[in-house]
């Protein structure tokens, strides 16, 4: 179980910096975001989750809002996920989590 727990936090995490780094390399690069080698690669690592959000979102939501929404959503499944581990710790102990 931990291990599931930990795995979902991790795969969490990366989408998470993904995003993030995605989201601040577009603010460096501007309008040429799109030619920008790693702006592609980022946006290759977060496109699953972008994808998979926008089938859960509704039609109502615009496409751009889509990254910023997995932004969230991810940020709260890291949140679950961290909760979920520091309890299961406690519970078995946390010389048993190193």
């Amino acid at each position: 179980m931990l291990l599931f727990i930990s795995s979902i936090k991790l795969v969490a995490e990366i989408a998470l910096l993904a995003l993030t780094g995605r989201f601040l390399l577009g603010l460096l690069a501007g309008a040429r975001r799109e030619s920008n080698f790693f702006y592609r690669l980022l946006t290759l690592l977060a496109l699953p989750f972008t994808r998979a959000m926008r089938l859960i979102a509704p039609r109502i939501v615009l496409d751009r809002h889509i990254p910023g929404a997995t932004f969230v959503a991810l940020a709260m499944i890291w949140l679950v996920s961290t909760l979920a581990k520091i309890d299961l710790c406690l519970r078995i102990g946390v010389d048993q989590c190193r």
